[in-house]
């Protein structure tokens, strides 16, 4: 059974992508950092699979061995949790489907709606592997996700990712233009395209491709502009694992400071306790 309010939540996400403005939607890693996100103003809040993985001392994306990284029912019991507590609507990190073959990622499509996930993320790129699915292959992977969500008439938000840009070939722009239009007519309702960092390259991507954007911002750089880049036609920007990786260099800070120093400054900037007991009573009583 999917999580309460699972699909009107869904319809409420599918119509921020086919109506304007733009949106920002950054990326929380358990149920405290997304209502924190969510108290803050967003209008959705994704998942990370970096900071899930993280979270429990994992590796992600670039695992070296799968025994390392998140596995699938371990990744959806988070996610579940992430959705459960949420007000808003929450887009997953599916990652690649978790597993090659279109029926997998059916299958994982299936999981996400009843885990009552808004919407979702589907890669292009092998999990052990640096290359990219055949596009063949990728395509019918997101017209297989297409028919898992119709099935179950849901209003599931379906993104297709591609990481062309990360490869940093020199005919990366087209390729990328060319295999997003494929998705989009696949059955993607928006497509991802981690790696782009610049206005003039997301204006040619929002001219190009026929349908909403996904920007990821702090990937490689903090530099940039939400704002400019809706301004420039994307539709969503989400960040990622930044804030979760941010989180985690901060712990480092304070530990070293706490370490090497003996001080606390590092504490100062603490969220008070009775703020933080508000917020999470208020969850657990919606």
């Amino acid at each position: 059974m999917a999580a309460s309010g699972g699909e009107t939540k869904a319809k409420t996400f599918l119509a921020m992508h086919r109506q304007g403005p733009g949106f920002i939607m950054p990326n929380a890693w358990d149920s405290g950092s997304a209502l924190i996100l969510a108290a803050a103003g967003f209008k959705a809040i994704g998942t990370t699979s970096a900071g899930i993985a993280f979270s429990l001392g994992k590796q992600d994306y670039q695992v070296s061995d799968a025994a390392f990284g998140v596995a699938r029912d371990e990744m959806f019991a988070r996610m579940r949790e992430i959705a459960e507590a949420s007000p808003l609507p929450v887009n997953g990190d599916l990652e690649a489907g978790f597993g090659d073959s279109p029926e997998a990622v059916a299958e994982t499509i299936t999981m996400a709606i009843e885990a009552g996930l808004a919407g979702g993320n589907i890669e292009d790129k092998k999990p052990l592997e640096p290359v990219l699915y055949d596009e063949t292959l990728a395509v019918e992977r997101i017209a297989a996700a297409r028919t898992a969500i119709a099935r179950r008439n849901s209003a599931f938000v379906l993104t297709a990712r591609t990481d062309i840009f990360q490869r940093g070939t020199p005919d990366a722009l087209d390729l990328a233009v060319a295999r997003a239009n494929r998705f989009i007519e696949a059955g993607a309702d928006c497509v991802f395209l981690p790696g782009v960092a610049d206005i003039a390259t997301m204006k040619i991507l929002v001219r190009e491709i026929a349908g909403p954007i996904n920007i990821v911002a702090g990937l490689t750089s903090n530099e940039g502009n939400a704002f400019d880049m809706i301004e420039a036609g994307i539709r969503r920007i989400s960040l990622g694992g930044s804030i979760a990786r941010s989180t985690l260099g901060f712990i480092r800070q304070c530990a070293r400071e706490l370490h090497e120093h003996g001080t606390f400054d590092f504490a100062a900037g603490q969220m008070p306790q009775p703020e933080l007991n508000a917020l999470f009573a208020a969850a657990r009583k919606r």
